[in-house]
């Protein structure tokens, strides 16, 4: 489980009340690693939601870098509502800090939190489009 006081101060999840904040918490685990290491490859199966709650992340497509990522942002959710596949490569570019859901808990986010959910959903109809990163 994440820190609740954490949660709260990213975007994503600040319009949540203390018991929703504590209940999504319990569905994410916090990891710590280091720069340059690969958390989606584009192309493989995803099964995993990501939050980065500190540090940098590059977001690449083929050769191509299409996107930073910072503090707040999230990525992989278009494997999770889309077809399964990760559509582009994520990789860090400082010591990082990121929250990660798994597929089974998205769906428990999506039944309990639909705001939050339809604004995740959104995004990543819009990255699929090619309107956002």
């Amino acid at each position: 489980m994440v820190d609740t006081e954490k949660l709260s101060k990213l975007p994503l999840f600040a319009s949540l009340d203390e018991p929703a904040l504590h209940q999504v918490a319990t569905w994410f685990e916090a990891r710590s690693v280091s720069a340059g290491v690969e958390l989606a490859g584009q192309g493989a199966s995803g099964y995993s939601f990501f939050v980065l709650s500190d540090g940098a992340a590059a977001v690449t497509h083929g050769d191509a870098r299409v996107a930073q990522l910072g503090p707040g942002d999230f990525f992989g959710e278009g494997a999770i509502v889309g077809d399964g596949r990760r559509s582009a490569t994520v990789t860090t570019t400082a010591p990082s800090e990121v929250l990660v859901m798994f597929g089974t808990e998205f769906r428990r986010l999506q039944q309990t939190q639909p705001t939050v959910a339809a604004a995740i959903e959104e995004i990543a109809r819009e990255r699929m489009n090619g309107n956002a990163a």
